[in-house]
């Protein structure tokens, strides 16, 4: 006779430990796309009052002024940081809430002299910049759930002020393109309707010094799209661009070139006429057959792509190997080039690319006063 098996006590294993907002099974890069979208908008309707369909419409209008709050990049780089810092904190049994100023003080001695024994991916050193940027959109996290996050404690303000001493080293700027470089960039496209486009975005660019993530925004007329950054109206003595920038809203004016191939509003005149945009996005994708624009809006990250390449195809600072060449111009390269070109008084340009201060300007101008004034001459030497 068979005995009846006796039911086991089977003890249900602990689940793992709860160490922040993030449940561990996620990954970093979902965590960060999910940080992306809700992270900055805590926003509900308050406990006192009976929650209501107008309400939470209302909650939502709020939590959509609160993405437009910064920028879009911003958010994807905060939220990266805040997931890489929780991640660190689990792996360490750590509580990310409420903020620890010194936990954070090891955080960031961690990023700047990674662990023997860390996961690959986190043994290299962060530089001096990439540290202050992770302390700053942890501090933003922690202030979007409520929490101060003092920067200025003694456990993260000596520990960043010993990496700075240490490690800080001087600032790496992408390398301008001048205006011979942009007249070969643009002899190397051709004349079809990618060709045009991509020509009316390096010449609008140059001569606006528009960052990229300008140059894409840009809407045909005002008010066309949701997602605008701005819009442009062509004169006949040249185009003004209303533009929505990290100072607010600025006018930039880009007058028509001495010769029709290197003129920026003949070349955008040009896209706008055989691309058929007359609403929405100025800069668009382009069907696989080269034939016709599309609705969808370029990406910022095109612009990047296309000064690299044309860098290369017009054969700039071919001296240099090409993963140099490649990493030495990006989208500021354009920006730069203007500050750097353009033999005007500094207040025009300062106006022209929306600086809050002439010292910023002079960053943008690699090499331009160099030597202009001899004070060693002058000192009588």
């Amino acid at each position: 006779m068979k005995q009846k098996r006796q039911p086991q006590n089977r003890q249900k294993p602990p689940s793992k430990p709860f160490y922040g907002p993030f449940p561990d099974a996620r990954s970093e890069s979902d965590v960060a796309s999910d940080e992306a979208k809700h992270a900055p908008h805590q926003i509900a309707v308050p406990a006192a009052l009976a929650g209501s369909g107008a309400l939470d419409r209302l909650v939502e209008t709020a939590r959509d002024y609160a993405r437009q709050a910064t920028a879009e990049n911003t958010n994807t780089a905060y939220a990266k940081d805040w997931a890489h810092y929780t991640s660190w904190c689990r792996r360490r049994g750590a509580n990310v809430l409420p903020p620890s100023p010194e936990l954070i003080g090891l955080y960031i001695a961690s990023c700047a002299a990674p662990e023997a024994k860390a996961p690959a991916r986190s043994t290299r050193a962060l530089s001096v910049s990439t540290i202050e940027r992770r302390l700053s959109g942890i501090a933003w996290h922690y202030q979007q759930r409520g929490f101060a996050l003092d920067r200025k404690d003694r456990h993260i303000a000596t520990v960043l002020a010993g990496i700075r001493r240490k490690h800080a080293r001087p600032p790496v700027q992408k390398e301008a393109v001048l205006a011979e470089d942009i007249r070969a960039m643009i002899a190397t496209l051709p004349f079809d309707l990618r060709g045009l486009r991509d020509r009316a975005i390096l010449l609008i660019g140059y001569a606006g010094g528009l960052r990229r993530s300008e140059i894409v925004s840009l809407d045909h007329g005002k008010d066309d799209t949701l997602d605008s950054g701005g819009w442009i109206e062509i004169e006949d003595d040249g185009a003004v661009l209303f533009l929505r920038g990290k100072t607010g809203w600025r006018e930039v004016e880009i007058g028509r070139g001495s010769a029709e191939h290197t003129c920026p509003v003949h070349a955008l005149e040009q896209w706008l006429h055989y691309a058929k945009i007359d609403f929405g996005p100025l800069f668009r994708r382009i069907s696989r057959d080269n034939k016709r624009a599309l609705q969808a809006r370029l990406s910022d990250k095109h612009v990047a792509r296309l000064i690299k390449q044309t860098v290369l195809d017009a054969g700039i600072r071919s001296e240099l190997p090409e993963t140099e060449r490649l990493a030495l111009f990006s989208g500021h390269s354009l920006r730069a080039g203007l500050a750097s070109s353009a033999e005007v008084d500094e207040r025009y340009i300062q106006k022209h690319l929306g600086h809050a201060s002439a010292e910023m300007t002079r960053r943008y101008q690699r090499r331009r006063d160099r030597f202009r004034v001899n004070l060693t001459k002058a000192a009588g030497l």
